[in-house]
């Protein structure tokens, strides 16, 4: 094989690894804001059983229901709440219980995110170095060194 053709065939199968790479890049985005979304969900619902832990039976408060609206409601048990489970399974655990389980989840969530985002870190950086390759073998190609 001639040194041009090997040249073609290295073009070649960079520019597939860098297509899948940035595919992979991208997919690990979408899986770190989702990981975001759901540390912010549960960072409210955390806050949201702080405020409740404070709070007497009888209390009125602001449930939001969302759209940024609310309803006007009476607390009746600060002690019991129901967590969802997953798969549309939902339980009822005291208070304390339910911080525990939050608090669990979102541990799980900042470690599922601290290595998403390290994943990422290698592939750009795996990128950044295919691109500087990529560019140096298509100044090669159009100076026609080998």
């Amino acid at each position: 094989m001639t040194q041009r053709a090997q040249a073609e065939e290295e073009l070649r199968k960079l520019s597939v690894e860098m297509r899948y790479l940035e595919q992979t890049a991208e997919t690990l985005q979408q899986r770190i804001s989702m990981v975001n979304a759901a540390i912010t969900d549960l960072t409210y619902a955390n806050a949201t059983l702080d405020g409740i832990e404070k709070e007497k039976e009888n209390a009125e408060m602001l449930v939001p229901i969302g759209g940024s609206s609310y309803v006007k409601v009476k607390l009746v048990d600060s002690n019991k709440v129901i967590v969802g489970m997953g798969s549309g399974v939902s339980i009822e655990k005291s208070l304390p219980d339910a911080k525990v389980t939050l608090k669990e989840r979102l541990d799980e969530l900042e470690k599922t995110m601290n290595a998403a985002q390290q994943q990422f870190s290698q592939i750009a950086e795996r990128i950044n170095a295919g691109r500087g390759r990529l560019q140096g073998l298509l100044s090669q190609a159009r100076e026609g060194k080998q």
